[in-house]
């Protein structure tokens, strides 16, 4: 699949525990309690699943209960190619009752480096009916509706109704915005994962989660009018193991949701390098959320950040002042601001000290990203370190728009 983040979570904490920067260690933030089990469990398994599957009921807060919920459960997968391939593996395997596939698409040779679900052999055949051969040969008992259809804003309530949960494993930015509106419109959990090149993104939304639990839908990731189309992995490549990773762990949220186990991503992002070998979290609240505070003292305000128009951040430039540009490599490939220091943000994140060797002095730094929402995470961390930290307001896109 491709797609990486176009722009890096909203609220993305200063540090590598996923902790916000104005919570106290240990505090608790959207999602990280178990949420109850999302479907009841079927009345009794088969003598042949109870012994397939017997590894899980050896685990602790799975169990017999937990597979045979898994039995029950109904799960929709989008798309049946890098990401829906290990999602369809496993969850089939895992004993999921119910699979709804839906890709519209046929195996290309160029699909098998990644798509582990197809052979060469399936070569010009329906995607679709991979997922179909692959389950029964995995789990007899798991039912597999192939859907050979295009999701559209037509039919995606229509495809999806019925699914206790979601995974979203398209290829387009626009067919994720139309999953997403379903499953909100639906009030079902949404799996979500997205990668390029060598790294990756992976959380959970859910627009009417257990009472109490707030909702995260996929705009306060990304703000619609803030999302482009980055290029596809035919340009710019993605590492065929990777889609492994990242589909195992979307198959991961989705046991977890369904049988109540865990503590499911529902206002946590997962970030993955695969370059550096790292995997970190980072909160991720809803846009009108309050912010969340240490206790019992609540922490200071974080300080006030400059934002400056184009003109202003040259002439900063001009003036003395460091440009850093925090985007990935993906996206600084198609240009960069003549001068501008280029380090993303979770390697910035991970050594705030990397920008202090390419810095002459103590002046002041222009932040720059995508949109200006990791320039001002990377411009907080800046100011706590004493130096004079602004952003370029609206991001490199509100200045290539004007």
């Amino acid at each position: 699949m491709r797609n990486a983040v176009p722009d890096a979570p909203r609220r993305a904490a200063a540090n590598t525990h996923g902790i916000p920067a104005t919570a106290a260690p240990g505090a608790a933030y959207a999602g990280t309690v178990p949420l109850p089990p999302l479907v009841e469990p079927v009345a009794a398994l088969s003598d042949a699943e109870r012994a397939r599957t017997a590894r899980h009921a050896s685990l602790r807060g799975l169990g017999e209960t937990g597979q045979r919920r898994l039995a029950a459960a109904h799960v929709a997968v989008i798309g049946a190619g890098g990401l829906g391939s290990p999602v369809i593996l496993a969850l089939s395997a895992a004993g999921v009752g119910t699979l709804t596939v839906i890709d519209d698409d046929v195996v290309d040779a160029s699909n098998l480096q990644r798509q582990v679900l197809h052979r060469h052999a399936d070569v010009g055949a329906d995607k679709v009916a991979s997922a179909v051969r692959a389950a029964a040969g995995l789990s007899p008992e798991t039912t597999v509706i192939a859907v050979r259809e295009r999701l559209t804003a037509d039919n995606a309530q229509r495809l999806l109704a019925g699914a206790d949960i979601v995974v979203d494993g398209s290829d387009s930015f626009a067919t994720r915005g139309l999953v997403a509106a379903a499953t909100e419109a639906l009030g079902v959990p949404l799996v979500w994962g997205v990668l390029q090149e060598f790294h990756a993104q992976v959380t959970v939304f859910w627009s009417a989660p257990p009472e109490g639990v707030p909702a995260v839908r996929l705009s306060d990731l990304h703000p619609p009018d803030a999302v482009g189309e980055p290029p596809s992995c035919a340009v710019v490549g993605v590492l065929g193991a990777l889609c492994l990773q990242v589909g195992g762990l979307m198959a991961i949220e989705t046991i977890k949701l369904i049988a109540g186990l865990g503590e499911p991503l529902l206002g946590r992002v997962v970030v993955i390098d695969a370059l550096s070998g790292t995997q970190r979290e980072v909160p991720l609240a809803a846009a009108d959320a309050a912010p969340v505070t240490a206790a019992p003292m609540a922490a200071a305000a974080p300080p006030e950040i400059a934002e400056l128009t184009a003109g202003e951040m040259l002439a900063a430039q001009e003036a003395g002042a460091t440009l850093l540009d925090v985007r990935e490599p993906w996206e600084t490939e198609s240009g960069i601001v003549a001068g501008s220091v280029v380090i993303p943000l979770g390697d910035f994140l991970d050594d705030p000290g990397l920008l202090d060797e390419h810095r002459d002095d103590d002046g002041p730094v222009v932040v720059i990203c995508a949109h200006g929402i990791r320039a001002r995470t990377a411009a907080e961390v800046l100011q706590t370190r004493g130096i004079d930290a602004s952003i370029l307001t609206g991001g490199l896109a509100r200045w290539q728009r004007a």
